[in-house]
């Protein structure tokens, strides 16, 4: 991973530490449990030291130029120590489900210590069933989804047996931690770097004007679609109050198999199905509220990933955000698929993504105190009423020191004035729903996880009718 000494944060990377405030932490996680007796502490630091190289970023930590010449950059950190990261504790007895994620809200609701490696994870001892898991958070600064499962593949293994892998953790040696001067050159040279490159993309673009017009009049009507957006701004709900910094967690357990027979039988993709059964346990949640859902239609904020095949095993942020339509006022679930199936197509055709990242870019230019507030009005409550994200996993089984990988719960961020946030997970089979909340604002954040069960089961029902009835009349059953 191309991780160097001094790399200059991109302006999506900078935009999350804009964006956190004392209540809105901008960390990401997940919970991971694991069959079998958990190793010992000294085994499991040894395993992450032993990885330690491949992720070089995980040893560094933020520096900032003085007088704001650029944006901040990653730099050695020459005190680094693997005990501080990798925290152990063990759960009372019984160990049950509800104690561990009580834990993990406390642990999501203590934001990173900025001098330090922005990352921690936590090795839990004592959950039922001879099991362990681990907690963990690293700044979304650090990291998105679909590099955070490339992260995974890295430290754990592919088989129950540890590979031999390449030495080399043991033999780092920070660089120098650099001086105000340092820094301020290489503030500077990031903006030299930033005006090179917009001069070469303008030199490239009048030397292909038929081209360069085509891409910019796409990437005008893509910005147009974000600014018509925000012109119409998403329904005032009780999701979108003050926050505190305190969370809830809860969790869904959900097989992909499911959700591929309800795509396969009604239409539309998994991610379809997914948005499809939020809404779903969303309108009976605003419904045990006693919030009346006729013709309202909340917008979830949907990240895209625009990560090339070749950018695979690379840190750092290459999301692009589409606001998706949830639907709640459609009673019928079927017709909800299909509602969802429509607009979410209609969105792939449209340029929403093309315009968030071309704005991205504009930003890649911006002084960071333009770029700061430019980023505080992408997570604006006019533009969603809550995260919806929906991240591919490995679909193999993943090992830690010979323990089998059971579930993975991802868990993502809120802004502020969001209350709620889901994050959907795939792995080896599964579909995991990790479900974050404000700890005031959600008391009742279990209506929304048995909504999800509900409308996930009236989907599956309909669709194995609906299977049943494309049957030829010979398979039809007795």
């Amino acid at each position: 991973m191309a991780q160097q000494h001094l790399d200059r944060l991109t302006a999506v990377d900078a935009s999350f530490l804009a964006n956190e405030g004392r209540s809105s932490h901008m960390h990401v996680g997940g919970i991971t449990t694991f069959e079998g007796p958990p190793p010992s502490y000294p085994d499991f630091l040894d395993q992450i030291r032993g990885r330690l190289h491949l992720v070089p970023r995980y040893r560094q930590k933020l520096a900032v130029p003085p007088l704001e010449t650029g944006r901040p950059v990653w730099v050695d950190d020459p005190n680094f120590n693997l005990e501080y990261h990798v925290r152990h504790t063990a759960l009372p007895e019984p160990g049950d489900e509800p104690q561990l994620l009580l834990l993990a809200g406390r642990i999501f609701s203590q934001r990173l210590d900025r001098s330090k490696p922005l990352w921690e994870t936590w090795f839990v001892e004592g959950l039922e069933g001879n099991r362990f898991a681990l907690i963990s958070k690293t700044h979304h600064a650090l990291i998105d989804g679909i590099a955070g499962v490339d992260l995974a593949t890295v430290l754990f293994d592919l088989g129950p047996v540890p590979p031999e892998l390449p030495t080399g953790g043991d033999e780092w040696q920070p660089a120098p931690e650099p001086g105000s001067a340092e820094l301020l050159v290489a503030g500077v040279r990031g903006l030299v770097r930033a005006g090179t490159e917009l001069a070469t993309r303008s030199v490239r673009a009048a030397s292909r004007p038929d081209s360069t017009a085509r891409r910019v009049r796409e990437a005008l009507e893509g910005v147009g679609e974000i600014v018509w957006a925000g012109l119409n701004p998403a329904p005032e709900t009780p999701l979108n109050v003050e926050i505190g910094p305190h969370r809830r967690i809860v969790v869904v357990r959900g097989e992909l198999e499911d959700f591929k027979t309800i795509k396969n039988a009604l239409g539309g993709t998994v991610n379809d199905v997914v948005l499809t059964v939020v809404t779903g346990a969303l309108r009976r949640w605003l419904h045990s509220r006693g919030v009346r859902t006729e013709g309202m239609e909340l917008r979830g904020l949907v990240p895209v990933s625009i990560r090339g095949d070749d950018e695979h095993g690379q840190l750092g942020n290459r999301i692009a955000a589409m606001r998706g339509p949830l639907p709640v006022y459609i009673a019928d679930p079927v017709a909800r698929l299909r509602f969802v199936k429509q607009a979410m197509d209609g969105l792939k055709e449209s340029k929403q993504a093309l315009g968030a990242e071309v704005i991205a870019g504009v930003n890649d230019f911006a002084p960071p105190t333009i770029l700061a507030q430019a980023s505080r009005i992408n997570f604006s409550t006019r533009l969603f009423n809550l995260i919806v994200t929906n991240v591919p996993g490995p679909q193999f089984p993943l090992y830690l020191l010979g323990r089998e990988l059971q579930d993975i719960y991802p868990i993502a961020f809120l802004p502020e004035k969001h209350a709620l946030a889901v994050a959907i997970m795939s792995y080896n089979g599964k579909l995991d729903f990790g479900l974050l909340a404000d700890f005031d604002a959600l008391p009742d954040l279990d209506v929304i996880e048995e909504g999800i069960r509900e409308s996930r089961d009236e989907l599956l029902r309909a669709a194995r009718k609906a299977g049943g009835a494309r049957r030829p009349r010979a398979e039809q059953p007795a």
